[in-house]
Parts: structure tokens; sequence; C-alpha cells
């Protein structure tokens, strides 16, 4: 069985009650969610790779998603975060929607393309309308693990 601690998604990196209004604090409360389940080491460094990546391209992929992701030392294992904002959010995505479910994606600088596959897999999987809305309807922790894991894993 594979050790809870190296899967990219566990129940401390879900939080179904927080509800960011701006793209700034739904960053940093992914990031949070990272940190408080001991994925990163250093918050600071973390938050500057994201927002490097974010300066370079938008995360706000359209469809009402958002996945803000990076590369980073101060990352610990491969690690995925999720929350929503059920009144959506400006994630300067290319077809000008709000996004209402938010990932972050963040790898140690040493996983190669593993973030990659990651991003894809998930990307994928969110084309489909039923994940988006399985996903917003989701009312337990553990529903919307098993969604985002399945997606990952396909």
């Amino acid at each position: 069985m594979t050790n809870p601690t190296q899967r990219p998604l566990i129940p401390d990196l879900i939080d179904l009650t927080n509800e960011p209004e701006t793209k700034q604090e739904a960053i940093e409360a992914l990031l949070d969610l990272a940190v408080d389940a001991g994925r990163v080491n250093d918050r600071e460094q973390a938050l500057a790779d994201l927002q490097a990546r974010e300066e370079e391209a938008t995360t706000g992929v359209g469809m009402g998603i958002g996945i803000p992701h990076a590369k980073s030392e101060a990352v610990i294992s491969p690690t995925i975060a999720f929350m929503r904002a059920p009144d959506g959010i400006d994630f300067d995505a290319m077809d000008d929607e709000p996004a209402t479910l938010l990932f972050m994606l963040l790898v140690p600088e040493s996983s190669g393309d593993e973030h990659l596959q990651m991003l894809s897999s998930l990307s994928r999987s969110l084309m489909h309308e039923e994940t988006r809305t399985a996903l917003l309807e989701a009312d337990s922790v553990d529903r919307v693990e098993s969604i985002i894991l399945e997606a990952v894993e396909q």
C-alpha cells in the first residue's frame, strides 16, 4: 500500500469551508494547506515560486478552474491541494469566466516532469462537465479526494 504521506492528495489538503474571494487569497490559502500538511518547508519560497509562475502565464484555465502550480525547492513531495470558491474568483482565465474550482499543484524542484503529468491528467479529467459538477456538489472531503485521485490516476 502507498504511504499516505506520499500520495499527492490527502484529506488535510482539501478545504471545503474556506471560500477565498481573490486570486491571491486563494493561492495563499491553498499553500497554507500544503504547509500545514507538512508538504512545504519554506512557505515564502514556495509562494515566490507560485507567484513567478503566475507572472509567466495565467493559471486560470477556463471552465471555472484555477490551477496555480510550481516546482519549488521548498516542496517536500508532490502535492495537490483543493478548495472551492462558490461565488467565483477572477483568475484571469482565457474565457473570462470566474474560477470556482481551485487546485494547487506543487512538486519538488528535482521531480522532473511529474507536475506536468499530474497537471495534464487533472486538466483532461476537468474537461468533463460531470467531473466539475461532482467536485462542486461533493459534500465531504472523502468524496472530493476520490474524485480528484481518480482524475489524476487516469
